[in-house]
């Protein structure tokens, strides 16, 4: 395994975390963190997933771009 497979695979790890963290809006981890103020205020904490999230989805994106031109037999 290069660095770019354990790269895109940790991604892809992080990116479903997230993705549990923030979803739904009013039940689950949200309500948890939120009470609890593990990730400060719950404006400022859900400011930085949004920006978290889009900046890996494209990260992700980018690499799993790169890894199908690298297949392609051209």
């Amino acid at each position: 395994m290069n660095l770019e497979t354990i790269l895109w695979l940790a991604l892809s790890i992080f990116l479903i975390f997230i993705i549990f963290i923030r979803a739904p809006q009013n039940d689950g981890l949200v309500t948890f963190t939120s009470q609890t103020n593990l990730l400060g205020s719950p404006s400022s904490a859900e400011k930085l997933l949004n920006n978290l999230t889009a900046i890996l989805i494209i990260l992700y994106i980018l690499i799993a771009f790169k890894f199908n031109f690298n297949s392609l037999d051209i």
